[in-house]
């Protein structure tokens, strides 16, 4: 089983800095009221982060500590109602789809928990992510939060979107399956047919976010076109107003600044990493990379202008990993040509290899983002051409990471543009529908910032596990995080609405959790 290696657990290392908080949080003597909202019948739209989703996984107890679920029970005490959520079967995450062959688990919904593996901090899956959560099995709603975990904005309006049958085409999401009215319906219709009174609206980053985790691979994931994002939202948008609910809609957060792109360094090849723990080894491999590979490459890359492409490894400092760059030019015919002349029968042999895979190589740096999932893939095995040496079959040590593993500058710099549209969009929806507006793009930039937020005397920030916003797999936010997000939310329907909510304590809920 792969595991993702962590440096330490954060719990007990949230700091303590006094009795400051950044929350005016004391509602002792405030008579709770709704203002000019209606807590009715409040119903949240969304996807994974409405739902409830962390650690990798949609569970029952981070279901149970969803932001939603949060702001309904503070709704409560001004006439809110019921909220009810479609609950998963555990606290194991994962899906079970039954077949005519049996139940088939499907993937990639893994619950993370912290643990150790022989003395070494690690990530592993709770309960050996055994599902019990069975797809097939349609929950009686309706309910009130309607977040489903890799929508999309288009996702919302699309009919069928809950249909069993689409699932394994994936024109369908498992997760809504479980509780759409029927199989043609769509997520915003089951939203009309409720008739809310109030609505919360945060959409639209799985739109950037699923295609900067794929490294903006286009034969992983797409990135919504800006234009396109305006008419599903406008479309969305049109269909809630016509529900004369009033609500409170959030922007997005710019994703490159989550832990799950800034947490894995551009450089972590040393001597210790490449020896497996063993320094000695791990000098020699570098020789060997050097002799065989960088040293070559650096000087028929330097011959051509690009030396800067390839450097030769160092003994006594971190190394870039090596990456490919879609957007370099291709001088593979250039290097091919300069190995074949170079006389090195070793280097001559390894021609083809050379100008095949290194055309569009460089070594990364510290503006590329490297995804936390890609840390499992550094020195695996990649499918090279028969009669390359085994010693040069590493992922980002001696091949290049391939586009998926990798979030280059310009790729990551053209995501945050396109968020920064969509955000455009998002605001202008908002005061057009006369609606309360959360700015988390604005909380995500704070929660970065050295002194991140504070809530009775603990610092969150959003570093990796020891900032404690931030669940294991580092996009989904903890308990705590979700506390803080429905602080954000209550403030801006509080200060629309004249209503007096009290916040939440975000330091009552939980964090990171251990074995």
């Amino acid at each position: 089983m792969k595991k993702l290696y962590i440096s330490t657990f954060a719990a007990a290392l949230l700091m303590a800095t006094g009795c400051k908080t950044d929350f005016e949080n004391s509602t002792e003597d405030v008579v709770v009221t709704a203002g000019d909202a209606d807590f009715s019948r409040y119903v949240a739209l969304g996807n994974s982060l409405t739902s409830g989703y962390r650690d990798g996984a949609l569970y029952t107890d981070g279901q149970n500590e969803s932001y939603p679920s949060m702001i309904a029970k503070q709704m409560m005490m001004a006439g809110g109602g019921e909220f009810k959520q479609p609950l998963m079967a555990d606290n194991n995450g994962g899906l079970l789809l039954t077949t005519p062959a049996g139940n088939v688990q499907i993937a990639d919904t893994k619950r993370m928990i912290a643990g150790f593996n022989a003395g070494q901090p690690n990530i592993v899956f709770a309960n050996d992510n055994k599902a019990t959560t069975v797809v097939n099995t349609v929950l009686t709603g309706p309910f009130n939060n309607m977040g489903v975990p890799g929508a999309k904005v288009v996702h919302l309006l699309a009919p069928g979107y809950g249909n069993i049958q689409g699932v394994a085409a994936k024109t369908a999401n498992p997760y809504f399956v479980r509780f759409a009215s029927s199989p043609n319906t769509s997520v915003i219709q089951d939203f009309l047919t409720q008739k809310p009174t109030f609505f919360s609206l945060w959409i639209g980053n799985n739109d950037a976010l699923l295609y900067a985790l794929a490294g903006a691979d286009d034969t992983v994931e797409t990135l919504t076109p800006a234009a396109n994002f305006q008419q599903y939202y406008g479309s969305l948008m049109a269909q809630i107003k016509n529900s004369g609910a009033k609500g409170v809609i959030a922007n997005i957060p710019n994703v490159t600044s989550i832990p799950s792109l800034t947490t894995v360094p551009y450089n972590p090849l040393t001597a210790v990493l490449l020896g497996k723990g063993d320094v000695n080894v791990g000098n020699a491999t570098i020789d060997q990379l050097n002799a065989s590979l960088y040293g070559p490459l650096n000087q028929i890359l330097t011959a051509l202008g690009a030396g800067d492409r390839i450097k030769p490894l160092s003994k006594t400092a971190s190394n870039p990993l090596l990456i490919f760059d879609e957007n370099l030019a291709n001088l593979g015919d250039k290097i091919a040509a300069a190995a074949l002349a170079s006389g090195n029968p070793q280097t001559m042999a390894l021609a083809p290899y050379l100008g095949a895979t290194f055309g569009r190589a460089r070594q990364a740096k510290s503006t590329d983002l490297i995804p936390l999932t890609s840390s499992a893939a550094i020195g695996t095995a990649a499918t090279l051409p028969p009669g390359v040496p085994a010693a040069l079959n590493a992922r980002g040590v001696a091949y290049p990471f391939e586009d998926r593993y990798v979030l280059t500058s310009t790729e990551a710099a053209a995501i945050d543009a396109a968020i920064n549209s969509y955000n455009t969009v998002i605001k202008a929806a908002a005061d057009a529908g006369g609606y309360a507006f959360v700015d988390a793009n604005a909380k995500m930039v704070e929660l970065n910032s050295a002194s991140g937020i504070q809530w009775d005397g603990v610092r969150y920030t959003a570093k990796f596990v020891t900032g404690g916003a931030f669940s294991l797999d580092g996009v989904h936010l903890t308990g705590r995080g979700y506390g803080i997000i429905a602080n954000e939310f209550i403030k801006a329907i509080n200060a629309k609405y004249k209503s007096t909510l009290p916040l939440v304590s975000p330091n009552s809920y939980s964090g990171i959790t251990f074995p």
